[in-house]
């Protein structure tokens, strides 16, 4: 019951047993409890890291109260949570720096690490070829929302070709996906076969790396089908790599659905409260969530109303007064 918090069936076990017979030492609940005498000290080892037991006058240990102990568990959470969320908008930040000077880059360039391709063809064909090579493994952020069953049907007999080779597949989508009966029936038959996909709210880049070694992403994040550049520099993948492992961390398996945190607040919700700190318009916000600008309009009037904001900037600002958004998200 326990076990997002951190307690595993054997140390919830434990800590019942010392709320219900106070006193009992080591011997006692190896007795009591049945188990080995290890596994009950590993088990106080971790109540004692979790700040769940203390030491009491006799020498002994004894239990924290729940009111204290939940309270103080819930609270470190909250902060893990909020930390979580600071470092994947730091990393967003430092993706969009990233993003932003290769953006200026022109064909002709010859830096080191870094390839041009000028349209849709030679994208397309470079990603066969580097999907073809792949050894280990394929990460990837998939921004646009929904896929259409037509380009489902074209990806599925590579997707299949290379988890029965034991390649690692892991993918990012949007939360709006879940509306997408399609794209969810897709990534079912992903998970199936051995395949992993999470979501986020909204992405910062459309990108593929393989082998963590090479990686694809557009010059222009508005025209992804115009031109793109194929990154090999290590120091580029380096980053790359840590971005996608970040987000990868905070996301959500698809079937776990609109989950609301502490606030009452789903993902998707959170983040249009940020947008809406930036200004941005609902066709730009739509865009980011991979939904329409309609509902994009619908989830910012629910969120002003809630506030009770007379305009989207206030909207974003009360969010932030309210604790609703770490301060970096409004940068």
């Amino acid at each position: 019951m326990l076990g997002l918090l951190g307690l595993d069936s054997l140390t919830e076990e434990v800590y019942r047993a010392m709320l219900l017979h106070p006193g009992k030492g080591v011997s006692a609940l190896v007795e009591h409890l049945g188990r080995p005498e290890h596994a009950v000290r590993t088990a106080l080892d971790r109540l004692h890291e979790l700040s769940l037991v203390r030491p009491s006058a006799g020498n002994g240990l004894r239990a924290v109260e729940p009111e204290l102990g939940m309270e103080a568990l819930l609270a470190k959470q909250q902060a893990d949570l909020a930390a979580q969320r600071q470092r994947v908008e730091e990393s967003r930040a430092a993706a969009a720096q990233l993003i932003a000077q290769f953006s200026e880059l022109r064909s002709t360039s010859r830096q080191p690490g870094v390839e041009h391709l000028d349209d849709i063809e030679q994208i397309r064909d470079r990603l066969a070829l580097l999907t073809r090579r792949v050894r280990t493994e394929v990460m990837t952020f998939a921004p646009n929302g929904g896929h259409t069953q037509e380009s489902l049907d074209t990806a599925r007999p590579l997707d299949a070709e290379l988890l029965d080779r034991g390649v690692r597949m892991r993918t990012v989508y949007l939360d709006s996906v879940r509306n997408s009966p399609p794209t969810v029936a897709y990534a079912e038959w992903l998970a199936e076969r051995g395949g992993a996909v999470r979501t986020v709210p909204s992405l910062p880049v459309r990108m593929v790396i393989v082998d963590r070694e090479t990686a694809l992403i557009p010059v222009n994040a508005e025209e992804a089908r115009h031109s793109a550049v194929v990154l090999t520099g290590q120091g580029t993948l380096t980053a790359l790599c840590a971005l996608f492992d970040t987000v990868w961390a905070s996301a959500s398996d698809l079937g776990e659905g609109n989950k609301r945190d502490e606030s009452g607040l789903s993902a998707q919700e959170r983040e249009v409260l940020a947008f809406l700190y930036r200004g941005m318009t609902d066709d730009a916000i739509a865009k980011r969530l991979g939904v329409s600008p309609r509902t994009a309009r619908r989830v910012a009037n629910d969120m002003m109303e809630r506030l009770g904001a007379r305009s989207r900037f206030q909207a974003g600002a009360l969010a932030v007064q309210h604790g609703w958004l770490p301060t970096v998200q409004a940068r």
